[in-house]
């Protein structure tokens, strides 16, 4: 492989065993990436459960993971990205331990906070809205600093998600934030297109991970149907007859970020085995 050998590439939301971040960074790392993990590094209450949000300890357990499948450089670091000042630190961090940075994959998010919209929390919607649509925006104007300023041009890519195109009962907020972040994809890609930088969005439809399974769960008590029947339904609803994998997604994401996408940018790319075709 090798096509993102000496790229400085930083990763939200890659702290949890077996999660898409994990994924995603991992793919970057065998393509010949350094990658800077983050997560939010610590529980708190209902707003960052343990089934959401990666320790510190999740974190450095997946950068060894990494670092023994790649042998590529990988560091860690922590920080609540409802703070515009830790996503400072984050960024300041990555270009501090690598000297640069090329790739921003802005993977972390909310997909947890479910529920009722008749009964929206709205601490639970500004969460909501603060890490999916609004922590993505900070993130790229901090990134993009250090990108113009080497001017070797870079990759952003927001993990958005089928809920960006589709409209799924009992996760409005997290419908809106997914919305929002493809509109934020192709706005800012306009904006940085002349310092070389592309801005692409990947929609993966459901995926199971750990998070995945407790959305399965609440989902299938919410629609009133047993696990089983759920599972099925989604299945059927897929033409490639199976829901996705991490891998799936970080295969687009290491696209992306390669010299064979430099030609595509503003772009939200459906990895959906067919379910979402628009």
């Amino acid at each position: 492989m090798g096509r993102l050998t000496g790229k400085v590439a930083l990763v939200t939301g890659a702290g949890r065993p077996r999660g898409l971040g994990q994924a995603i960074a991992m793919r970057l790392a065998v393509e010949g990436a350094s990658v800077m993990i983050h997560d939010r590094g610590a529980i708190a209450g209902d707003l960052a459960p343990a089934h959401g949000v990666g320790v510190a300890s999740d974190l450095e357990q997946t950068a060894a993971a990494i670092r023994a499948s790649s042998g590529a450089r990988v560091e860690t670091v922590t920080g609540d990205l409802l703070d515009e000042g830790a996503i400072v630190g984050i960024v300041a961090a990555t270009e501090a331990a690598f000297r640069g940075l090329d790739i921003l994959v802005n993977n972390a998010g909310i997909g947890y906070l479910f529920g009722a919209l008749v009964e929206t929390d709205p601490v639970q919607l500004d969460a909501v809205l603060g890490v999916n649509l609004r922590a993505p925006m900070l993130l790229t104007k901090h990134a993009a600093q250090v990108m113009i300023r080497a001017g070797k041009g870079g990759r952003v890519v927001n993990i958005a998600s089928q809920a960006g195109k589709s409209g799924f009962a009992f996760a409005t907020a997290y419908t809106a934030s997914k919305h929002g972040l493809i509109g934020f994809t192709r706005a800012a890609a306009m904006e940085l297109a002349p310092d070389g930088i592309t801005v692409n969005a990947v929609c993966p439809n459901h995926v199971t991970t750990g998070l995945g399974a407790w959305q399965n769960d609440f989902m299938s008590k919410a629609r009133g149907e047993t696990l089983d029947q759920y599972l099925d339904g989604m299945t059927k609803r897929i033409p490639l007859g199976r829901t996705g994998l991490p891998g799936d997604t970080a295969a687009a994401v290491a696209f992306l970020c390669s010299d064979d996408a430099s030609y595509v940018t503003a772009e939200a790319m459906n990895v959906s085995g067919g379910e979402e075709y628009h």
